[in-house]
């Protein structure tokens, strides 16, 4: 049996390494147009930024690594230029002119392009991507004589090429189109994000697109100008566009494959596409979201190696079939990390699939252990309790929350089920109700009615309608509050039951602290003294990201 294998990298390669673990006398082929067959693209940015100190170690396998150890025939810098489907075979363009090549199995994985804005000045040479060895090459050496670089597009590479920047010691100018940086998390989420990155020094623009790059700055020294839709310039000698990437299946369309509306290959559960001889993995192929069952391009390194070993499965007539993806994701942003899995509101929204969101910020590991910080965790659960996505941002902690809750994810497990894993304690890495716990304890109580939420669309309502009680101590009020909300802490609201229903005069009580946890502790005495009440989803933690410029008064509550 004669296999080739379209590309290398991660579907390629995991495709071809484990055809030959599963059949020893198969001819394998991997043909790849670029220099390398195999390196580690993740992890770019962090040669760029020097934390990868030699681009070597970035090269995983060479030709020659691949033929002692696998027996696999890899050659680069061979492009396939068609495909016969009749013939079964491919017309390849190498450094020596032109081959045909015929195979019993075909393996696709031509990844992903750039996507390049259709603006001016994209080929002036300080414009870059970082997606190959060559290009991280390049950056890295470059930012020994540049000053001021400037990222287009806030998604996970351009925050980590924005991040290797400044550890570099380059002014840095990040540009996003949305209207929050990091667009897969919730804004309120991504607010923190953004707060670190500002921090850092990182001059961030949202909402705004670049409409140009031009040689040269009057007055200045730097090597382009780039021009912004809001009538800004930037300066900069350095250009990275990281504004997404759209799945490479020309190949494929040209020859008759089934493609979607979008451009990513067709295939099955099994990584066939609509060939019988030909299968597909990787960035280029569409798969079907495990939570909205949207079908689309998701450019993850985790899914291309399950598929292109699935591909070779698949090819060896094994029948496990893919299980959808979650999109399961992380970055860091100096010091914090972003994590997230399974759907977001945006995507439910667009799905139109009803669910609820409960935010928790507890610590990352036991309070009394020294160095413990705050977690700021979400959940998103259907209204029968069943876990459809998760996004976790803190200094710590957030990698291994999300991991479980993707596991959970997977498993299909509801709140309950969160509620009762049972994980390892100690105080250095956690605390007996885990932050995983805690998160399906508040998702239970809305389910069960123990719990009744109000978010921060409900504001404008509980301004005009409702008491709104801040149950924080004195200080933390007086240091930013809701200018309408009357301060009472949770420790007294008992003793003064009858003033606060007085103060409430038949209105509905909204209660509100810092977290979620006291003004939860206030809402069930609340409500058990028969009270209209509800408790902040998330406290003021959460309130102050959800609505950046909120209002807020400062000073002690003076009572009326």
């Amino acid at each position: 049996m004669r296999i080739l294998v379209i590309g290398g990298v991660a579907g390629g390669m995991s495709a071809a390494a484990r055809a030959r673990r599963l059949d020893e006398h198969a001819e394998i082929i991997v043909l790849e147009k670029g220099k390398y067959v195999s390196f580690a693209n993740c992890g770019l940015p962090y040669h760029v930024s020097g934390e990868i100190e030699q681009d070597s170690y970035l090269l995983l396998h060479t030709p020659e690594t691949l033929r002692a150890s696998l027996d696999l025939d890899v050659r680069t810098e061979h492009e396939v230029i068609g495909i016969d489907r009749t013939a079964q075979t491919v017309l390849v363009a190498t450094p020596a002119g032109t081959e045909t090549l015929s195979y019993d199995a075909l393996v696709l994985s031509p990844g992903a392009d750039a996507i390049v804005p259709p603006i001016p000045g994209m080929d002036l040479p300080e414009v870059t991507h970082l997606r190959t060895v060559d290009e991280a090459r390049s950056l890295a050496a470059r930012t020994a004589t540049a000053k001021r670089a400037v990222v287009m597009g806030a998604g996970f590479i351009g925050l980590e090429t924005a991040e290797a920047f400044r550890h570099r010691g380059l002014d840095v100018t990040l540009v996003e189109l949305a209207p929050q940086v990091l667009p897969p998390l919730a804004p309120e989420m991504s607010a923190l994000v953004e707060k670190e990155l500002r921090a850092n020094g990182v001059d961030v623009r949202t909402g705004v697109a670049a409409t140009g790059v031009r040689a040269g700055s009057a007055g200045d020294d730097a090597a382009v100008t780039v021009s912004l839709g809001d009538g800004t310039e930037v300066a900069a000698d350095i250009v990275v566009v990281s504004v997404g990437v759209r799945p490479n299946s020309s190949l494929a369309a040209e020859a008759g494959l089934e493609v979607t509306d979008r451009g990513a290959i067709v295939v099955d559960e099994l990584q066939r596409t609509s060939d019988a001889h030909i299968w597909a993995a990787g960035d280029a192929i569409a798969v079907r979201h495990g939570v909205t069952g949207q079908v689309g391009p998701v450019p993850l390194a985790g899914p291309a190696n399950r598929q292109g070993r699935r591909a070779a499965d698949s090819i060896m007539g094994r029948t496990d079939k893919a299980q959808p993806v979650l999109g399961t994701a992380i970055v860091r942003a100096f010091g914090l990390t972003a994590a997230m899995t399974g759907a977001s509101p945006r995507m439910l929204d667009a799905a139109g699939i009803e669910y609820f969101v409960v935010h928790t910020h507890p610590g990352n590991h036991a309070g009394y252990f020294p160095g413990s910080q705050i977690l700021h965790l979400m959940g998103v659960f259907s209204p029968t309790g069943e876990l459809l996505g998760a996004q976790a941002v803190g200094p710590d902690g957030a990698d291994k929350r999300i991991d479980v809750l993707a596991t959970a994810l997977r498993a299909g497990f509801s709140a309950d089920d969160i509620a009762e894993l049972e994980l390892a304690y100690a105080p250095p890495f956690g605390s007996a109700k885990d932050p995983i716990n805690m998160l399906g304890f508040a998702a239970q109580n809305v389910i069960n009615g123990t719990t009744t939420l109000w978010t921060a669309a409900d504001l404008p309502w509980v301004v005009d309608n409702a008491l709104l009680l801040d149950v924080r101590s004195e200080r933390e009020y007086a240091g930013g509050h809701l200018p309408t909300a009357v301060n009472l802490p949770h420790t007294h609201l008992r003793e003064y039951i009858e003033g606060v229903k007085q103060l409430a005069a038949g209105r509905p009580i909204r209660v509100i602290c810092a977290s979620g946890v006291r003004s939860y502790y206030a809402h069930r005495v609340l409500s058990q003294h028969g009270f209209d009440s509800a408790t902040f989803d998330g406290g003021m933690f959460t309130l102050v990201e959800a609505v950046p410029g909120v209002e807020l008064a400062t000073g002690a509550f003076q009572p009326a």
